[in-house]
């Protein structure tokens, strides 16, 4: 059976493909399997310097899921291409750099430094405040995601991927506007806005108050959302949103998806991407599918 993918020109030996903000870069899961079985490895979210990330509590478990407000916490641009990227590339699997930015500035300066780097492609988060457009995510509207998608492609030369946000009143439109804007695919969703309340200190349980939603729980939205881009893009998708089983794969590949992205599941099960991977071959024979290739969009509906 065929679990080869091409995302953008770049073939992936399978649709999976480690989220970023879960994985790292993929040394630490190393020390459990070979991660270079994976499709690819989306990296820690990267800025032009490094972060030390929010303080207070960064993590909540919720019901069937996590909220997190880790704030980007990473070593910079620099230190990823020097200290990094030999490794992952090095472990055989496609290297995605997932970039992070507050102004358009940084969005351009950051895919031009990662342009000339050795990585497969380039995820824009856009999901993070906006200095300009005060506190504004460049991701909530069609226009701006339009504007950061331009503003990055002329900079970007690898295949550019915009990680949408779900937290807007269309994502079918802002998918529009990442393609208009010379996006070559689109990953979604990222997370949902939540908070959590200790009862007893009558108080926030995180640190910055809200935090991104996870996990299990968002799987049907993210299915929903997946779907609605699928009818309104011609451009790949890569789905995630509550994958933990080699089933959650092939559902978003049946609404949509090119290829996916497991996060959460990482966090509670170090072993979660390679366990779907070996189970992935295994549902593709109950349904009766040679080439997984095939079930991309086909949902009947």
């Amino acid at each position: 059976m065929n679990t080869e993918v091409n995302l953008c020109g770049v073939k992936l030996k399978n649709p999976i493909i480690a989220a970023s903000g879960t994985f790292g870069f993929g040394r630490e899961y190393n020390s459990f399997y070979d991660v270079g079985l994976l499709g690819g490895i989306s990296s820690k979210g990267l800025t032009l310097l490094p972060r030390e990330g929010n303080d207070g509590v960064r993590i909540a478990e919720t019901k069937s899921g996590i909220l997190n407000c880790v704030g980007l916490q990473n070593p910079g641009v620099e230190a990823f291409i020097k200290n990094e990227i030999p490794f992952m590339r090095a472990s055989g699997t496609a290297v995605i750099a997932n970039a992070a930015g507050s102004t358009l500035s940084d969005y351009e300066r950051i895919c031009e430094r990662l342009s000339d780097a050795d990585v497969d492609m380039i995820e824009l988060n856009i999901s993070c405040p906006n200095v300009k457009a005060g506190g504004m995510s460049f991701g909530v509207l069609p226009e701006s995601v339009e504007e950061v998608t331009k503003a990055a492609r002329k900079y970007c030369k690898k295949p550019l991927i915009i990680k949408l946000t779900p937290n807007v009143s269309n994502i079918a439109d802002n998918a529009r506007a990442a393609e208009a804007g010379g996006a070559d695919a689109v990953s979604l969703i990222n997370t949902l806005t939540g908070m959590a309340v200790d009862l007893y200190k009558r108080k926030p349980v995180l640190g910055n108050v809200t935090g991104g939603l996870s996990g299990p729980c968002v799987k049907p939205i993210a299915l929903r959302m997946v779907r609605q881009v699928y009818k309104a893009v011609n451009i790949p998708i890569i789905g995630l949103g509550g994958i933990t089983t080699a089933r959650d794969v092939l559902e978003f590949m049946l609404c949509g998806a090119t290829a996916v992205q497991v996060g959460t599941a990482n966090i509670s099960d170090p072993y979660a991407c390679l366990r779907i991977l070996n189970d992935l071959t295994k549902e593709m024979q109950k349904c009766k599918i040679d080439d997984i290739n095939e079930l991309v969009g086909q949902l009947q509906d």
